[in-house]
């Protein structure tokens, strides 16, 4: 099969190849899916770039976790009657070398999922990371309605999604942006508010949108950047929800946490449990039939241009998701 690949960690000109490899067979209690579009992502880029503490944790990989395509053969344990079913996946290379950037994968069928009613399977490929991601992170306590939540990064891939899952449940929105583009796009997603991180006082903005009160929720892609406004922005008993930093540490005002009774929480998507992932796809689902989800494509690349798909991510000046087509 063709495939994209690195054996060595770098720069996606220096160490991403595109060739020929060993077309892979489903084990018991897996699927095959003959990929069709790959969702890149900024953790791919990252797992490039820098592996896991600087090493790259398998001799070969095949990068990205997200994709959809076509079952055409399962193993041993799973029905055969979804041969042949259109299907969307997550966690493609999630501990595990070989993920979405090929021709073919094989999964354990519970990570490869029906594909919605009028989804194509380009927007299928930006559901894993970016939708689930996004629902997890705005509904990690419950109930959103009557709630005001900060979505940092609202014009941002899970930003996006995560503004329009709040929205549909009820929420007021409230978004960082960077640009007057993206802050158009944010309230095209239907952000009420939105800040300009990098031409305002965040905290005071927030404050006089919240009559001074604050915000409920903050979902967070970068703890360590963002983490010391917190004690200024967050409500009473608000919470923080995180799912990203840049750098490994970070320094949070724990004292506005005591005093507030504020508190901090945080998950990988890969790692979610499977009801929390069926609770996530249950609300795809119910989006995409509502007409209450759109999934943004920036662009659109062939397998072939894998280093410029990298670059683009990397770069992280598009809005919207970025794909492969595959096949």
């Amino acid at each position: 099969m063709r495939a994209a690949f690195y054996d060595r960690l770098g720069s996606a000109s220096d160490v991403l190849t595109v060739g020929e490899q060993p077309t892979p067979e489903p084990g018991p209690g897996e699927v095959r899916v003959r990929l069709a579009t790959s969702g890149v992502n900024p953790s791919d880029w990252k797992a490039r770039a820098r592996g896991r503490g600087g090493v790259i944790p398998f001799p070969l990989i095949i990068p990205q976790s997200d994709g959809a395509g076509t079952i055409d053969a399962v193993g041993d344990g799973v029905d055969g009657g979804r041969v042949g079913r259109d299907v969307w996946l997550m966690n493609g290379q999630w501990q595990r070398p070989f993920g979405t950037a090929a021709e073919y994968i094989c999964m354990p069928a519970k990570y490869v999922i029906d594909l919605p009613a009028g989804a194509d399977k380009a927007e299928a490929a930006c559901f894993g990371i970016p939708f689930l991601t996004a629902h997890r992170a705005v509904m990690f306590d419950g109930d959103v309605a009557g709630q005001t939540i900060l979505v940092q990064g609202g014009a941002g891939a899970v930003g996006d999604h995560a503004v329009q899952v709040a929205k549909a449940n009820g929420a007021r929105v409230i978004a960082t942006i960077s640009s007057d583009e993206k802050a158009d796009f944010a309230r095209q997603a239907g952000a009420d508010e939105v800040v300009n991180y990098r031409s305002e006082d965040v905290a005071a903005r927030i404050l006089e949108m919240t009559d001074g009160k604050g915000v409920d929720r903050i979902v967070e892609l970068n703890l360590s950047a963002n983490a010391p406004g917190y004690g200024q922005i967050l409500a009473p008993r608000g919470t923080v929800i995180i799912y990203g930093t840049v750098d490994a540490m970070a320094s949070v005002p724990a004292q506005d946490f005591i005093v507030k009774g504020a508190s901090l929480k945080w998950f990988i998507v890969y790692s979610i449990t499977d009801a929390e992932r069926d609770e996530g796809v249950a609300a795809l689902n119910k989006m995409l039939a509502d007409g209450a989800l759109k999934t943004t494509i920036a662009a659109r690349f062939p397998l072939t241009d894998i280093v410029a798909a990298h670059e683009m991510v990397e770069a992280a000046k598009h809005i919207g998701n970025v794909v492969l087509d595959i096949g």
